[in-house]
This record gives structure tokens, sequence and C-alpha cells, in this order.
């Protein structure tokens, strides 16, 4: 057979002018509209939706756990046109540590597989990419998967003839985002408000877990109070809130959090009509959830250690475990992590979870948590140093760089921090039970916590003077910040394009208040025409001696 073009010459073609055929709805979108999906694509936040690579270890709920649960909010779900029609918002909630991220992903890749997840949105103040800590990509990120939903492609059109028309939308406020994003384009779609194949739910997790968003550059009126956290969430509620309540938006909304004043507020007053709620306690059986996950990990250690004997441990261990954590999954999660780890043999680990003894567990529904917090770092060879870099590295290190949304290393905040090689592995050795530390020769992995608990713990609860965040945090990152810049550059020896990649982050980064340091002119700078030289030479990638 013949090609078409056989014998042509003296043209050309432009890939925005080829269709080639493909199934997704975008292979085939050019010019214009794929100009407004790369516009739209650069203000998402990937690692919140629910399936990103960003999110591979994150908590899920253990097989066979968490089923009356999931399975109250799969019928809410599906019930649409029944007795709970007009509830078009289902609160999850319960104290910290209850698993609600665990639930909330795997009803997300529940409804992923039955093509029910319209769009989702996972927050992290702890975890992952910085633009997860904030308001800034939410309605991007629920349009952009609405884009790529098979079922909806004449809503996604709508969505990127939106983008074309105001590509400064994104700068807008969420209400205007949220009319312009996703409720205009469903109102023109010719088969709402829902079509047969269309999904039926949103979710949204752990928005309590969003901070405010910081516009440095503007000049607020002195008159002004700057806005909080709770200001931004409660934006975030009504935008929602006006979403179920539109007739032409076809999804029901879930949203989980903590039982914070923000949230009882809203759910019991401006969406109390349109609300179920869900609250994590007894009426949900944890204890046996937390029985059967037990059982499925002490069966792991007996794999690993054929010579444990099928009895280990006894279940009256199993449930003296079950009861220490009063509902909270994060205390067993944990003590797993603990005694399935490296440190020691799992029959001693586990001898030491058990002797733990909480002093205030009447009072206190964190004790035994906040005991077994308590025993793993004070393993540690000095926990004071210990619990700085943990403040360090998770609070007072920016999150990412200025050219990038994405977490900052772990190579980074070891290479900040080290005053000698190899002092990031005996600082954190023996944690791995409380954080994520990648390897050494990982360049691009962040530190992640397995739970946000843990700073709550070293904030607010400890009484330990070791493990006490205070001041002093700040004077170490303040002394290695100004070490590496008048030594002009870090302890450890890297290659020109390592150190342009460290210079990259640390130029964003300045000295930090509250200090007891004195950080007068002749500490904070240093020979400055050699440092004008040193700081062109850094941005141009040849560090000069």
């Amino acid at each position: 057979m013949s090609s078409a073009f056989e014998k042509a010459h003296d043209f050309t073609l432009k890939a925005s002018e080829i269709n080639f055929g493909i199934t997704n709805y975008y292979g085939h979108v050019g010019g214009s509209k794929a100009a407004a999906l790369d516009k739209l694509r650069e203000h998402i936040a990937a690692g919140a939706m629910h399936n990103s690579d960003e999110r591979c270890s994150a908590p899920k709920c253990h097989p066979e756990t968490r089923v009356a649960v999931q399975e109250e909010a799969m019928a809410w779900i599906l019930d649409g046109d029944g007795e709970r029609a007009l509830e078009n918002m289902l609160w999850v909630t319960g104290p910290a540590g209850g698993g609600k991220t665990a639930i909330m992903g795997s009803i997300a890749t529940t409804c992923h597989a039955k093509g029910l997840l319209a769009c989702g949105f996972f927050f992290s103040s702890f975890a992952g990419s910085v633009n997860r800590r904030s308001k800034k990509c939410l309605i991007a990120t629920m349009a952009y998967q609405i884009v790529q939903h098979e079922a909806l492609r004449d809503v996604g059109e709508s969505i990127l003839s939106s983008v074309e028309r105001n590509p400064a939308v994104f700068e807008q406020q969420l209400e205007v985002q949220l009319e312009q994003l996703v409720l205009r384009p469903l109102r023109e779609s010719p088969r709402g408000p829902r079509g047969p194949l269309w999904p039926r739910v949103v979710v949204i997790d752990g928005l309590d877990e969003c901070d405010t968003v910081a516009y440095s550059e503007t000049i607020r009126s002195p008159h002004v109070d700057p806005r909080t956290k709770e200001d931004d969430q409660n934006e975030i509620l009504h935008v929602l809130l006006k979403a179920a309540n539109d007739p032409r938006f076809p999804f029901r909304i879930i949203i989980a959090s903590r039982p914070e004043p923000t949230f009882q507020d809203f759910f019991t007053g401006a969406a109390s009509q349109i609300t179920r709620k869900i609250f994590l306690d007894d009426k949900y059986n944890p204890d046996a959830d937390m029985l059967l996950f037990l059982e499925a990990k002490f069966a792991d250690i007996r794999r690993q250690y054929p010579n444990l004997p099928r009895s280990w441990p006894s279940e009256d261990v199993k449930q003296t475990l079950v009861g220490n954590a009063s509902g909270q999954f994060i205390y067993v999660a944990t003590a797993m992590r603990f005694v399935g780890g490296t440190s020691g043999l799992p029959q001693e680990l586990l001898d030491q979870v058990l002797k733990l003894r909480p002093t205030d567990a009447s009072t206190n529904p964190f004790a035994p948590l906040d005991a077994l917090y308590t025993h793993i770092l004070s393993r540690c060879s000095n926990p004071r140093v210990t619990v700085r870099w943990i403040h360090i590295i998770f609070h007072l290190i920016p999150v990412h760089t200025e050219s990038t949304s994405e977490p900052v290393s772990a190579w980074f905040s070891r290479v900040f921090l080290e005053r000698s090689p190899g002092e990031a592995t005996y600082v954190l050795r023996g944690l791995n039970s409380l954080i994520s530390i990648p390897a050494t020769e990982d360049h691009t992995s962040p530190y992640s916590l397995f739970h946000k608990s843990l700073m709550d713990f070293l904030i607010f609860r400890t009484s330990h003077e070791d493990l006490k965040v205070d001041n002093s945090d700040y004077d170490l990152f303040n002394l290695r910040y100004l070490e590496i810049w008048k030594n002009k550059g870090p302890t450890t020896s890297l290659s020109p394009s390592e150190l342009a990649r460290f210079f990259e982050h640390y130029f964003t980064m300045h000295v930090l208040q509250p200090s007891t340091l004195e950080l007068g002119r002749h500490t904070a700078l240093y020979d400055i025409a050699c440092t004008a030289l040193w700081l062109t030479a850094s941005f141009a990638g040849c560090i000069v001696p």
C-alpha cells in the first residue's frame, strides 16, 4: 500500500496538528487546548491526588479492617436518590491517630476502581510537596482530574476553554476559581446534572492540615489582622458548600479532618442541613480492627524469625497493646514498626513496649503514645540533639526551593546540618519507626514523618527536658547557616554540580528568630566584595575558591 505522503516534499507538520487516534481524551488535543492543559497542569498539586507516587507510602487500611466505616461511606455515596438525598456532604472526623487518612485513601481507591471518583485532594502539613500545604492548588487540582475523567469529556472541554479565556484565574479567589473551572463547565454540559456514567464523589482529606498562604511580597495594612490557617480552612469549607448547594454540581463531597473548632462550627452551623457525620469512635469497633492488624504484623515478623513460635506473642499481649491504643491506630502502627525494626530482637523490643508506664494516663488520652515516643527517642545516642534535628528538618528548613514545589531532599538537610561525615546516621539512628529515612545515596527523596502527632508531642505535650522543642533549635540552625556562609560551603565534600544544587536552596534561607545568638553586622556579614564574587560564581554553577 502506497503512502499518502509518497514523493511529497517541502512541507512541515506540527505535532499539535496530528491526530494519532489515541483513545485517551487528550491524545488528540492540539493548539490552544493543549496550551490550556499545560497551563492547568502548572497549577496543580500532583502529589495531592490519591494515587500519586508521593503518597505511595501513605497509610492504608489493612485488609479486612475499618470495613464498617468504609461500607457506611460507600452506601452514602451510592444513595444519591435515597432517603439521604439532601445530605451532599459527609464529615469524617475523630481524634489524631484514629486512621482518618488511611480510611480516606481506601475509599478513594475503591471509588476510583469503580469509576465513582471525580477528584480528590489529600492535604499534608508534614510530608510531600509544599503545594499540599495550602489552598492555592486545590481547585486547579480538582479541575485537572475532572478533565482527565473519561466520562466527563465535554466538561473537560469547557474547563480548558475557561483557562483559555482567563489564564489568570489561578491567581484569583477560590470562589472565582470554583465558578470558572468547575461550576460553569458543569452547567454547560448537555448531559448534566448527571450523566449515566458520571462519577459520584469528591474526596478531601486532612483539611485541618491546610496552612495559610504567605504572600511575602504583599504590603499589608497595619490595621488588618494577618490571615490565619483557620481563615483559609473556612474559605475552603464555604467554597465546597457553594458547590454542594449548586443544583448542577452532581458530586457528593467527603471531608476528613480533626474535630477542631473551625470544622465543628461549620458543620453544625452553615452546613448542618446537608451534612452527615461519621465520628471514629467505639461504634466502629476499632479494637477488633487493630487486633487483625496486630495479628498480620506479628505473622510477618514470625516469617522473618522462623524460630519464634506460632504462639508468640500471647493473646493477652495483643489485647494489652489494643487497650493501650485507646482507639488510636497510630499507636499500634508505631509500636509494630518499632518491634519489627532492626535495633534489636523483636521479642526484646516488644518487652520494652509492654514495660512502658504512662504517667498521666487518666487525664491524657495520648499518654501511651507519648510514652512510646519518649522511649524511642530516649534510646538515641543524644536525644537532645536528635530532637533539635527533627525540629529543624520539619519546621525550620524551608520545605521547597524557589524554582519548584518539590519537597526539599533529605540529602540537603543532611549536608546542611552535618559537621562531620556520617553525623546524620548517628543522630537519626533508631528512628525508622517514626521517620521515613531515605538511603544515603538517595539525593532526591525527603525525610517524612509517619504521623503529625510526633511534632504535636514534641511541641505541646512532652515534659521530658531533653525532648522539648525550644529556642536553642533556632541557635543550631543559625550557627550552621552562618558557618556555611563564612566557609563558603558545607563541611561535606561535594562535586561542583552538587554544590550548585545545594546552594540553589541554601540561598533561599536566612537567619531565623527567636535566637539567643548575637547576630550583629559583624557576625552576619563577611567580606562583602568576596561574597558578591562567590554568589555570582555560585549561581553560574562554578564555585570559586
